[in-house]
């Protein structure tokens, strides 16, 4: 049968004009399979940009190629992209993109500044994982390095090789409304959808949830259908309870949005997907230190499920099944355990609103009473007159 021919960019964004971001510079620092497809949509979206690889030998071979033949054989870089290794190009750089695992974050951070960092560059996270040793998000971690100004992330589903050719449904989020709207700008120009988002940690709690997710439901499937799914949903409602404690708490639609359920299906579904593989790998009894070599590449839910289960805990979280997934990974439940886990887990009941009777409910009127009280408390010590204690 001849080849089907390839879909044009999404029919929205046809014909739209965007402003060009001109002589805008963007260095992308790792060549894995997401990060090669970032940079090739960000030098389509119009800005000049390097790919930084690992060594000068895998930079030659890169640009003699003009494709990424080992993670992202078949797509042809555009003429505009430059190839580089580390610390080329960014000098001058307005947006860092930083490709790597969240595993080595620290290393290339300090990297970077020994580099040359520019004092006003913005430095965006591609990683769907954690940061050791405390399991933080990668944003977190930039920003106490760099600010919240300057810091944002990339979420949402996004399979590499389907993301430069059919699209994809990305989230650019930041605290600074100017840098996500610059990112997503960029990334509609290319021909990808691209949201706004001013929750970055949500995001990023989001992408880290489903990547449990996704290693939870493959290390399930054998057991049905059924035992995939509620793997994967108490996976996420433990990780958004621990999301709704950040400070500021992240948002709904991060969890339950493009980056969060969107991005769940998309690797459930995907026949390539690393996470869902290594879970398979797992149910199939591999051990865990075997797995990566198994499938080719870094797998980053492996490392970042234990550190999730060890912030939920610190953070006072009941996340039995995150809990169990960390156990699985470590070699310390077997199979029948997890499963058995997975089935018998009952998530927390729900919190009922009792009502009085002017139909409010209780607890609000609790709430108003002991508000009044600190007020009057507090209007009594301003004055220098004696007022009772304000309560708790």
């Amino acid at each position: 049968m001849p080849e089907r021919p390839r879909p044009q960019l999404p029919t929205p964004l046809r014909g739209v004009n965007f402003p060009t971001p001109f002589g805008r510079r963007a260095v992308v620092v790792g060549a894995g399979s997401f990060g090669t497809a970032v940079a090739v949509l960000l030098a389509r979206g119009g800005l000049r940009t390097t790919l930084q690889a690992r060594t000068p030998e895998q930079a030659e071979r890169l640009d003699a190629d003009r494709e990424n033949a080992v993670y992202l054989p078949g797509v042809r870089f555009p003429d505009a992209l430059r190839i580089g290794h580390v610390g080329d190009g960014l000098a001058r750089a307005d947006y860092v993109l930083l490709g790597v695992p969240s595993r080595g974050l620290h290393e290339v951070i300090d990297g970077l500044t020994a580099a040359g960092l520019p004092p006003k560059a913005k430095l965006v996270s591609l990683a769907k994982g954690l940061v050791p040793p405390d399991g933080i998000a990668p944003t977190v971690m930039l920003r106490q390095s760099f600010g919240a100004g300057r810091v944002g992330c990339i979420g949402g589903p996004a399979h590499a090789r389907e993301m430069v050719h059919e699209g994809a449904g990305l989230v650019a989020a930041s605290e600074d409304e100017e840098l996500a709207h610059a990112l997503a700008q960029v990334f509609i120009r290319a021909g990808v959808v691209c949201e706004e988002s001013n929750d970055p940690v949500g995001v990023e709690l989001a992408g880290a949830a489903k990547n449990a997710a996704a290693l939870a439901a493959g290390a399930t499937e054998r057991q049905g259908l059924n035992a995939a799914g509620a793997a994967a949903g108490h996976i996420f409602a433990e990780v958004w309870r621990f999301a709704a404690m950040q400070s500021p708490p992240a948002q709904p639609e991060s969890m339950i949005g493009l980056a969060g359920t969107g991005d769940l299906v998309a690797t459930a579904l995907a026949p390539q997907s690393r996470n869902r593989r290594a879970g398979e790998l797992l149910g199939e009894g591999v051990p865990t230190e075997e797995i990566p070599a198994r499938i080719g590449q870094a797998v980053e839910a492996l490392e970042s499920v234990p550190l999730l289960a060890a912030a939920l805990e610190r953070a006072g979280v009941d996340a039995p099944v995150t809990r169990g997934l960390a156990a699985l990974i470590a070699g310390e439940l077997p199979l029948e355990g997890w499963i058995g886990l997975v089935r018998t887990t009952v998530p927390p009941p729900a919190r009922f609103r009792r009502l009085g009777a002017d139909g409010r409910p209780l607890r609000d009127r609790w709430w108003t009473r002991l508000a009044r009280r600190r007020r009057e408390w507090h209007a009594a010590r301003r004055a220098g007159l004696p007022a009772p204690p304000p309560g708790r």
